[in-house]
This record gives structure tokens, sequence and C-alpha cells, in this order.
């Protein structure tokens, strides 16, 4: 059984439990799913009233809290006795384009020469943590949630607006990653 559990799922056996959330939350009632929402009900917890968008009663949506709590334990747990003994493996063309942009390290998850603490002070650390995390925090608020809430859950309850996200998110993505990588990866 470890065994199974440190191997990646096929896609469809993980496909199938995410799309199996959807209609669980449709038949209990909940119409709203997604991770950025969760900070917005920890914020509404903590911080005092006053502020207009988290004044409202936040523990109807606790069980996001516990959801999110529940993905961080997940990882933890994976992380440290679910581990792939397997390093990553990349296509053979991905590690050369990358290679030929000076990135060599690509055994783990992320290339060091990117994501590592000494890059933090860079002009290539300053783009993708600083101005990267802004503009994922800036987005989710502006499209009124995250890729997960309104792919999922939004586009199975057939709302337009998280039709629109979607596009927006797979336009950015395909844009960010053949348009606009390739010259950060080379600062």
């Amino acid at each position: 059984m470890l065994e199974i559990l440190q191997r990646p799922w096929p896609w469809y056996v993980a496909g199938t439990l995410i799309g199996l959330t959807v209609p669980y939350l449709l038949l209990v009632g909940n119409r709203s799913f997604g991770i950025s929402s969760s900070l917005r009900h920890l914020c509404a917890a903590c911080i005092p009233a006053g502020i207009k968008f988290f004044t409202y009663d936040w523990r109807k949506e606790a069980w996001n809290l516990f959801f999110v709590g529940g993905i961080a334990l997940g990882a933890l747990i994976a992380a440290t006795f679910l581990r792939d003994p397997e390093p990553v493996r990349l296509a053979g063309p991905t590690a050369e384009y990358l290679a030929s942009k000076g990135i060599s390290a690509v055994g783990g998850l992320q290339p060091t020469e990117i994501f590592s603490w000494s890059n933090l002070f860079t002009l290539r650390g300053l783009i993708f943590f600083v101005i990267g995390g802004f503009l994922v925090g800036f987005g989710t608020r502006y499209a009124g949630g995250c890729t997960s809430g309104h792919a999922i859950m939004g586009l199975s309850s057939l709302q337009w607006p998280s039709l629109v996200a979607t596009v927006m998110f797979m336009i950015g993505g395909i844009a960010m990653t053949w348009l606009i990588l390739p010259h950060l990866l080379t600062l």
C-alpha cells in the first residue's frame, strides 16, 4: 500500500476524486470552493470589525479553513512519509531548453538557480517572488477567486464569470510561458 501512495496517481484517479468534490459540495448546500477564499475567512476571523470586506459571518465558511489545514497537513505527511523515491524526470527537450537558459539543477521540483534564498535579493528573485507574488494575489482578488475555485466549482455550476476567469487564466498562462518566461530565465 505504501508503494501505491508513494507513486504519482494516474490523472483519471486524481481527476475523478477532484470531480467528485463538486457534487458533494452541491449536495451539502455549498456553492463556493477555492483556496483563496480561506484567506478571506481567516482575515475575517482575526481582523477587528470595521472593514467592510471582512464583515460577514465567516463561521458559516469555517469548513474551508479545515480544508486548507488538511491540505497543509496532507502535504507535510506526503513530504515526510510518502515521498516518491524516484527523482523528478523531465522530458529531454525540456531539460535541454532549461540548460540553454542556464538552469541545470532540475532534479527536484524547483530549480535551485531560481528558487533559493540566495536569489531572493537579485533582480530575478524580485521579479519571481515579489512582483510575481503580488500579481498572483492581485489577480486572485480581482478575479474574485483562484483557479481552483473558478475552474472546478465555478465552471461545474455554470457560472459565466468563472468561464471568463478560467479562459483568462489560460491565456495569461500561455502568454507567460511562451512570451515572458523565456526572457526572465536569462536574467
